[in-house]
């Protein structure tokens, strides 16, 4: 696998289904960290992911620390509304995390200290109400913008 996707305790179902199928489409592995605002079996998540289930490579982790702790070699980039660094400065390479925080509050503000040049967002407008994307959006924008740089592998 070339990329993978960390979502940091996600909250809504139907984003996870889509970062899901986004994963199986470009041979991302998804890692999800618990605690999980779902269940596995809910209805919307299943929906959301289609039938893209069985081709995607799913692994669970109890913290952020553990997914560190199993892939040491990876370098990792956290994604936040906190820094000015955006997501295209990044200088992706494979085996790339992409960290994503819960919907409703984002990264903890401990790993955005630890980690400021490596924290990416992506640019928006300077409007008060526009706080930022949606998760699966900005999951898919990111990703993207990585498989560009690393010269879209195994991809047609």
């Amino acid at each position: 696998m070339s990329l993978n996707i960390v979502l940091v305790e996600p909250e809504i179902p139907q984003n996870t289904g889509n970062i899901l199928r986004t994963c199986a489409a470009t041979g991302s592995t998804l890692h999800l960290v618990r605690p999980l605002g779902f269940s596995l079996e809910d209805k919307y998540l299943k929906r959301s992911g289609l039938d893209y289930w069985d081709i995607a490579n799913i692994q669970y982790y109890d913290s952020l620390e553990e997914v560190k702790e199993k892939n040491p070699d990876g370098v990792f980039f956290y994604s936040t509304t906190k820094t000015n660094n955006s997501h295209s400065d990044m200088k992706f390479v494979e085996n790339s995390f992409l960290v994503f925080g819960k919907e409703t509050k984002g990264l903890p503000e401990d790993i955005l200290k630890e980690n400021p040049e490596t924290c990416m967002r992506i640019p928006m407008l300077n409007h008060e109400r526009a706080r930022s994307l949606n998760l699966s959006n900005a999951v898919a924008i990111v990703v993207f913008e990585a498989l560009r740089q690393i010269g879209y592998p195994n991809m047609r």
